[in-house]
């Protein structure tokens, strides 16, 4: 079958050729909240679907890697797959890539094929063809990653099973304190102190940034709006191109003296533009805000 769009599954099958990207397809279901079990023999899918049945909520979504590395016990997976199907809804996900892409993938990481024996790896590449048609017949999903990298392919899998609407990419805006250090988990840093310290202001000193007359007062002030605009739209693209490459995390650090005012208004005023961007979810958080 054909590369298609999937509906829900409740128990996800990922195989197909060695080298082809299961470790990098798995990792993505990983990242998707599925729970994936690597290098299981076609022999307990029952007992982890059954598992799955038990657990309920609590594994909504399994996925387990089938492989040649089972060895001899691969050969039951055709069986094995058509007698879950009469229970639940299985889906198999095959990754395929051509022989010679196979190849060189293979050299470039200095690994023998894990069936080639005493013979080449293109030898091993056949022999495990051989015994994977019959289950790629089955798959419902076929995955070619000759042309992929690494990130396409994670994209790809994102688009096959994400939950629609689902973001990704999950940004943290962090207000944060200079004088505490720098957050160390931290992509991009901006720092405030260009804009007059409410702190010396008497009647702002006890409120926060979260506090409208702190926040009518930074932004009141010259170049602070208009660094909020041009800044959110400068994140704009880095937002689009972290989806491209498949980075699923990254933390915007705003920094002011303390970290209760200044920093904390740009935060939650960069939060409210970029709510809207497409495939992003934005978290806030305010790391010294209870500090003294």
């Amino acid at each position: 079958m054909d590369e298609t769009t999937p509906a829900r599954s409740d128990v996800l099958i990922l195989t197909g050729m060695s080298g082809a990207g299961r470790s990098t397809a798995a990792n993505a279901l990983e990242d998707l909240g599925w729970y994936v079990v690597d290098n299981l023999p076609p022999q307990m899918l029952k007992p982890l679907l059954e598992l799955s049945e038990i657990a309920a909520s609590a594994l909504p979504k399994v996925a387990a890697v089938v492989d040649v590395r089972g060895g001899d016990l691969f050969a039951a997976l055709p069986a094995e797959v058509g007698e879950l199907r009469s229970r639940r809804n299985v889906r198999i996900v095959f990754l395929d890539a051509s022989d010679d892409v196979l190849v060189r993938r293979f050299e470039a990481v200095r690994r023998p094929h894990p069936l080639q024996g005493d013979g080449t790896i293109i030898d091993g590449i056949r022999v495990e063809r051989e015994r994977l048609s019959e289950i790629r017949e089955r798959a419902d999903i076929v995955v070619d990653t000759t042309s992929l990298n690494v990130h396409q392919l994670a994209t790809r899998i994102f688009e096959l099973f994400s939950d629609e609407g689902a973001a990704r990419h999950m940004l943290t805006i962090m207000s944060f304190g200079f004088k505490y250090g720098l957050p160390t988990d931290a992509d991009m840093v901006a720092d405030m102190r260009f804009l007059p310290n409410p702190y010396w202001d008497p009647a702002l000193r006890t409120f926060t940034g979260q506090d409208p007359q702190v926040r009518d007062y930074v932004l009141g002030q010259p170049g602070a709006r208009e660094f909020v605009d041009a800044y959110a739209a400068a994140l704009q693209p880095v937002l689009q191109g972290y989806q491209r490459e498949n980075k699923r995390h990254s933390v915007v650090a705003i920094g002011c003296t303390g970290g209760k005012h200044r920093s904390v208004v740009v935060v939650e005023e960069l939060a409210q533009r970029l709510a809207a961007e497409a495939g992003v979810a934005v978290r806030v958080k305010h790391r010294d805000l209870g500090r003294e």
